[in-house]
């Protein structure tokens, strides 16, 4: 799978709030699937549909306890999200500075 593909995975799971916040509780360490689905008003079903996109965008991987299937974090696709997100840190630097002139400029008029 190219970059470009596995980027769009990883957005589109990211896309929902149900999923950020099972990948935040993740943060935290394994859990299982009961776990997971224990803060929401969902169904188990609705929660495995989340759990599985999580899993084909490599946000989790999910191991194996006896009859348990723990989900875990794996952070190499967050990485490769702040990596592509770090390519435009210039143009934010950038409009942050000229914001701040902005404000600098607006001070000094005001107190003229």
């Amino acid at each position: 799978m190219d970059n470009i593909a596995e980027l769009d995975l990883i957005f589109g799971a990211l896309a929902h709030p149900a999923r950020r916040a099972i990948l935040a509780r993740l943060a935290q360490g394994a859990a299982t699937v009961n776990e997971l689905a224990a803060p929401f008003n969902m169904s188990l079903p609705a929660i495995s549909k989340h759990i599985r996109v999580l899993e084909n965008a490599a946000l989790i991987t999910r191991g194996r306890d006896a009859q348990f299937r723990p989900c875990a974090l794996n952070g190499e696709p967050i990485a490769a999200v702040a990596q592509w997100a770090d390519q435009y840190r210039h143009i934010w630097d950038a409009r942050f500075d000229r914001m701040d002139q902005m404000i600098i400029t607006m001070k000094d008029s005001t107190n003229d």
